[in-house]
């Protein structure tokens, strides 16, 4: 049976986020039902991981400790509720850095794949920024978009990969998953 895997963007997604950057725990606040939704998807067997460009570490506006301190937030706030993020994988270079692992490029995705052994082939990958969607299609993930944080503009703008869902909030999208796996 393959591993049953669900990767997700972090600010706009889970959490909301801000043009200024979410550069402390205080200012990390979960969207509603976004942290029981990821618990529905633990209970249902998934694992889950995070997919983040913070380009605010390499701008200098939050040190690692500081990165490291918004997710054990993010950690304990989820667990409180059942749920667990399995590992989050990021991005810290600016984005002039011209680094593979930034998204748009799938350099963070192809980590997550030869890190957890796993072919992202049809793996829900859910973002709310076209540079989100365009890093999952390239790997072979199903681009989900929501309509949190970045999404109706991401929407409005269009050009989204071919094969894009959408979806008015992570709970909304996990519960497509988690209906189309019964099937």
């Amino acid at each position: 049976m393959p591993t049953k895997l669900v990767i997700l963007d972090r600010d706009g997604v889970i959490n909301f986020d801000s043009a200024q950057f979410i550069k402390s725990p205080a200012e990390w606040k979960p969207i509603p039902d976004s942290l029981e939704a990821i618990a529905r998807l633990n209970q249902s067997g998934y694992k889950v991981v995070v997919a983040t460009n913070q380009s605010g570490v390499g701008r200098g506006l939050l040190d690692m400790d500081t990165l490291n301190s918004i997710h054990e937030k993010m950690h304990k706030t989820l667990f409180a509720v059942g749920g667990r993020i399995d590992a989050i994988f990021y991005c810290p270079h600016t984005a002039d850095a011209d680094c593979a692992c930034r998204k748009p490029k799938p350099g963070m995705f192809k980590r997550i794949s030869e890190t957890m052994n796993i072919n992202l082939s049809g793996v829900p990958a859910i973002g709310d920024s076209l540079r989100d969607l365009q890093a999952s299609a390239t790997v072979g993930c199903v681009p989900m978009l929501v309509r949190t944080g970045k999404g109706e503009k991401t929407l409005a703008e269009g050009n989204l990969p071919e094969g894009t869902l959408e979806f008015a909030n992570l709970s909304a999208a996990v519960d497509y998953i988690l209906a189309v796996k019964k099937k």
